[in-house]
């Protein structure tokens, strides 16, 4: 699962706004920043994974836990034939 930190670092990214982001899922724009300012623990599983979706195709790679701490970075582009 992802969390709202890396919900807003994602955006910020791939410069997306929180609208842009509600637009790209199906969700609200009330429900990304409820989301973002209270975390995503509570939030349902199908509105985490829609977001993580839309970020991923927008070029976003999540970073899990692995002692350094979550993360986001691009995508690393492909190369021409892949």
């Amino acid at each position: 699962m992802i969390d709202a930190n890396q919900m807003k670092a994602a955006r910020a990214l791939v410069g997306m706004t929180q609208e842009d982001l509600a637009k790209a899922t199906g969700l609200s724009a009330q429900t990304i920043k409820r989301m973002e300012s209270i975390g995503t623990e509570r939030s349902a599983a199908g509105n985490v994974d829609a977001i993580k979706r839309a970020l991923e195709a927008a070029g976003v790679v999540f970073i899990p836990e692995n002692g350094g701490g979550a993360g986001v970075r691009l995508a690393k582009p492909k190369a021409k034939g892949d």
